[in-house]
């Protein structure tokens, strides 16, 4: 399954979702130009190492990425979803709730495998939590979702509730098993910045609430 769009219209400018953006892919950018001992030693400076943590490379790993896949794919999930929950809170605090959302999902592998020495790094924990406060604020919404079933391919709408809740049982259940088979430390997917950053999501956005322009909104048009 992969994603195309949602249903739920967002009614301001998603400034800081698209600066979030910019600044991943530039990155991203610097990194393709660099030759492969730059970038290596890029990413193990900057990059997340349990094993000799640095708080400053909680925040600077959450901008790089380790191929085109892995960052265009982050940035695609995030402007699908980022917009909405940005509407809803309001700039500054989005900002905030992005950031934390990135600190606890890298917090949360590092204890996962506190002895590893691979370097961690992506957006996809912040994003996690994005579409764990998506999954919280917009229960009727759907996805235009890409299915793949052999040889063809079609597109659903399926109730968001139905692909965030599906999406975070397999990176629960994929984080579990790399536990099981003691894959945390040889590299991969990081599941459980996934898994901490989707659950902080929901919680953050339960606390932080919604911004005074989107609640008078509402209230216009209900």
């Amino acid at each position: 399954m992969f994603p195309l769009k949602d249903t739920q219209p967002s009614y301001t400018k998603p400034v800081v979702t698209i600066v979030i953006i910019a600044v991943n892919i530039l990155v991203f950018l610097f990194e393709f130009v660099l030759g492969p001992y730059q970038r290596n030693a890029l990413i193990e400076y900057y990059g997340l190492i349990p094993d000799r943590f640095r708080l400053t490379n909680v925040l600077t790993s959450m901008f790089l990425h380790g191929s085109w896949f892995h960052v265009l794919g982050n940035m695609w999930f995030l402007w699908i979803f980022g917009d909405n929950v940005e509407d809803l809170l309001g700039h500054a605090k989005y900002l905030l709730f992005y950031l934390l959302c990135g600190v606890a999902a890298a917090l949360g592998q590092v204890l996962s495998g506190p002895y590893s020495t691979i370097p961690m790094v992506g957006a996809s924990g912040a994003i996690a939590g994005v579409m764990g406060a998506y999954l919280v604020k917009f229960p009727r919404s759907r996805v235009l979702t890409l299915i793949f079933i052999f040889f063809f391919i079609t597109t659903v709408e399926i109730p968001a509730p139905i692909m965030l809740v599906y999406w975070f049982v397999i990176q629960l259940f994929s984080g579990i098993g790399s536990i099981a088979t003691r894959q945390l430390s040889s590299g991969g997917t990081a599941f459980f910045a996934h898994v901490g950053g989707f659950v902080t999501g929901i919680v953050l956005i339960k606390i932080m609430g919604t911004s005074n322009r989107y609640n008078r909104r509402r209230n216009y048009y209900y």
